[in-house]
């Protein structure tokens, strides 16, 4: 088992130091930092004066591994705009963007698993159609457009529900169900798939011969066991719910780290996307590396198969 981590965690480390170089080459070869902070109408020698300061003059190489080097220490750099430490920046915003992927995920297994539960209880029936047709429009229908219909729905129309700022755990109810109604349909059909296999497998038809209780099967052999590839899709859906938040947080003016991704994109404000984009892999590693110690203590075949 701690072999098993140990490949993992150092698998997630390697993926983080890729990103960080991928970002960090990006985010100098997109646009010229000296000419993002000096403005529309500084003049040339203003340029040169700001690259010389922040140390763009050097080598792109040599830059990397200053930037490295503060991140080991936990130095995410400060905010060209703003001045500000970029970890403190992040630290104020992050609670109002995990609140609201919790509760969009949250929504998404309330509405998922019951669904996938009992589509694949009857199978090729008008109930599975429904289920299955509920999906497609979920996946169909874009997350910023579930969001506006919402607003002009129950916020605007019926006027049950706040419908911008991040004050109150009503300002969060929108923006979560807009969230994580693209994310449903995925966690529906792969708990209908999971359990309409269990549901055929020997196992499973032993148990009922041997008169052991309907629920008991379903919960306790089935759905356990249909579970551990939803699992994995949990920590994927998460981390896309972090990243997804851009768009949903600027349409429901939550202050997020989504909000702040968008304010320093419009504004080139580098340092702030470079830690965004990094802090919002970081948690996808952590979520995948999770959901894979957590499938391997359920199912020990998976770590001798990797």
């Amino acid at each position: 088992m701690l072999e098993f981590a140990a490949k993992r965690l150092g698998l997630g480390v390697l993926v983080l130091l890729i990103i960080s170089v991928i970002t960090f080459v990006l985010s100098h070869v997109a646009i010229d930092p000296a000419m993002g902070l000096a403005g529309d109408s500084a003049t040339a020698s203003d340029i040169e004066a700001i690259r010389q300061r922040y140390g763009f003059d050097r080598s792109l190489v040599v830059q990397y591994f200053d930037y490295l080097g503060r991140l080991v220490q936990g130095d995410l750099g400060q905010s060209y705009l703003s001045g500000r430490p970029v970890s403190e920046m992040l630290a104020e915003r992050f609670p109002a963007t995990a609140l609201l992927a919790i509760l969009s995920i949250g929504f998404a297994l309330a509405i998922a698993v019951p669904l996938g539960v009992v589509a694949a209880l009857k199978p090729n029936t008008l109930i599975d159609r429904a289920a299955l047709f509920l999906a497609v429009c979920g996946q169909a229908i874009p997350n910023f457009w579930a969001g506006l219909l919402l607003i002009l729905l129950f916020g605007v129309t019926l006027q049950w529900l706040p419908i911008s700022g991040s004050t109150s755990f009503r300002h969060f109810i929108l923006p979560a169900i807009a969230l994580g109604s693209y994310a449903m349909p995925a966690l529906m059909r792969l708990v209908r798939a999971g359990m309409v296999e269990v549901l055929r497998s020997d196992y499973i038809r032993t148990a009922r011969a041997m008169g052991i209780r309907r629920r008991t099967i379903l919960f306790k052999y089935g759905l356990r066991n249909a579970i551990l590839p939803v699992i994995s899709l949990i920590a994927v859906q998460f981390g896309f719910m972090l990243g997804g938040s851009i768009v949903i947080e600027s349409i429901f003016a939550i202050n997020g780290i989504g909000y702040l991704a968008w304010q320093s994109m419009s504004r080139a404000d580098m340092p702030v996307i470079q830690a965004i984009v990094l802090i919002i892999s970081m948690i996808y590693v952590v979520l995948t590396l999770a959901a894979d110690l957590l499938n391997s203590l359920m199912d020990p075949r998976i770590r001798i198969s990797r």
